[in-house]
């Protein structure tokens, strides 16, 4: 399915080339401030906060004979304009509209093509009467930006959306593929039983385990496969850490640099098991580990180890599942898994749940199905209105994954309150499977052409 369209036209020395570079990230364009440096129509592949487009940076519209050259230049813009999806009229804040700028409106509404207008160099205050006059085109509301320095892609992305988000390019790939080797580590307090597990997960004394807390003291890593239960292998870096203590405790040199290495192995990691002793319960430094795992953005698996020398074992887990709903109430859900590094049992599961837990973390949902949902969850939930001030929510995008990282655009949509962003958030990791891995919602709020006090 070919990406949709998005032609950029205006008159010369607009920057039409400049927003052209911003918008593929390389400078393909020639920049300068002589008028007609583009000729030939240009193109690239572009990406705005996660949306995919095919971008056309076109000639300076110019109103000339066509056996001229400028004539012909136009005569290429034209054709630019009727094959794209949409076009993008960019203006002139800065010199304000002019003659020229009233004659490309007047060609642009006879045409087919649906317009949006754009008015560039709008930092500052000296483009404000440029963007009242720009607004008397016929277009609406120009959307502010400058392309020079970055300003107003949110709102730029806001615009285009309608036009270039198809609902049939959603038949590809949701998620994106988790390439190479799974790296995960596996973090805790000393004598968890660390090095023992990855010892059995390898059948191999790969790692020196006993009695005595702290013999681990560098980060280590193996790269090994694990076949799972159909025999066909998965690339796995293993990651063993030195055990983390409470901080207080950490007084020794050595330890300290120990279990900063540790701190850089969940940095590296896509997913981080944070091993359990079942022998001595959850204690609050494994609640504080826990809390650094997911603040880095990395999916986490909880597995409690020695469950087969446990005592109490059912009302065990039930303790220690309900202080994680309590202490990890930013992902509550997180897996909780039962495990023995000595036997064995249990660490087959523990692979398959790491690996589907990577898969989550780094899925990818399309600006339509996020769209569908979030009109869904509007209706069902609107949202409030602080202060009488309403709140407009527009349109949500994911700008990353790994982790799944969202934008939402609207009009004051930063003064949601932190209860609202949760039901957000939640129902994100409902609707698209996300379990507990970190989702993370950013607001930005639409800037107002006409308030003066945002500049």
């Amino acid at each position: 399915m070919p990406l949709p369209v998005v032609a950029i036209i205006g008159r010369p020395n607009v920057g039409k080339s400049t927003l052209f570079n911003r918008l593929v990230g390389k400078r393909l364009a020639l920049v300068d401030d002589t008028p007609g440096v583009t000729r030939d129509r240009r193109e690239g592949d572009a990406t705005l906060i996660g949306l995919d487009f095919r971008v056309i940076d076109t000639a300076g519209f110019e109103d000339e004979d066509a056996a001229t050259l400028p004539g012909r230049m136009r005569q290429q813009t034209e054709s630019a304009v009727r094959a794209a999806d949409v076009a993008l009229f960019l203006v002139d804040a800065r010199a304000g509209v002019t003659p020229l700028d009233e004659e490309v409106a007047r060609w642009l509404r006879a045409a087919d093509t649906p317009v949006v207008l754009a008015a560039n160099k709008a930092e500052g205050r000296a483009g404000e009467a440029g963007v009242i006059e720009a607004s008397a085109l016929g277009f609406g509301d120009p959307v502010q930006l400058s392309a020079e320095h970055g300003e107003g892609m949110g709102d730029l992305f806001e615009a285009l959306l309608p036009y270039i988000d198809r609902p049939e390019d959603e038949a590809g790939e949701e998620e994106e593929e988790a390439e190479g080797p799974l790296k995960l580590a596996i973090v805790g307090r000393p004598n968890a039983g660390k090095s023992t597990l990855i010892n059995k997960l390898l059948r191999e004394d790969r790692l020196i385990t006993g009695p005595e807390a702290g013999i681990t003291r560098d980060s280590i890593a193996v790269d090994w496969e694990w076949l799972d239960a159909s025999g066909e292998p998965h690339a796995v870096r293993l990651i063993d850490t030195a055990g983390m203590r409470k901080k207080a405790k950490v007084t020794d040199k050595l330890e300290k640099l120990s279990v900063a290495d540790a701190l850089r192995a969940v940095d590296f990691a896509e997913v981080v098991v944070l091993l359990l002793d079942a022998t001595k319960g959850l204690e609050v430094q494994d609640l504080k580990i826990a809390d650094r795992v997911l603040q880095e953005g990395r999916a986490l698996v909880i597995a409690l180890n020695k469950w087969d020398v446990a005592e109490n074992a059912s009302s065990l887990f039930n303790g220690v599942k309900a202080a994680l709903e309590e202490g990890l109430s930013q992902a509550k859900g997180v897996p909780l898994l039962t495990v023995s590094a000595s036997t064995g049992k249990g660490l087959d599961v523990l692979m398959k749940v790491a690996f589907e837990t990577r898969e989550a973390w780094s899925r990818r949902i399309t600006t339509g199905q996020l769209n569908r949902w979030f009109e869904r969850a509007l209706e069902a939930n609107p949202p409030p209105a602080p202060g009488g001030k309403r709140i407009k929510p527009r349109y949500v995008t994911q700008n990353k994954s790994r982790p799944p990282s969202f934008i939402l655009f609207g009009t004051r949509v930063d003064l949601l309150p932190m209860s609202y962003q949760r039901y957000l958030i939640n129902g994100l990791r409902k609707e698209f499977g996300f379990g507990a891995v970190p989702v993370r919602l950013t607001m930005r709020p639409s800037r107002n052409p006409f308030d003066r006090d945002k500049g």
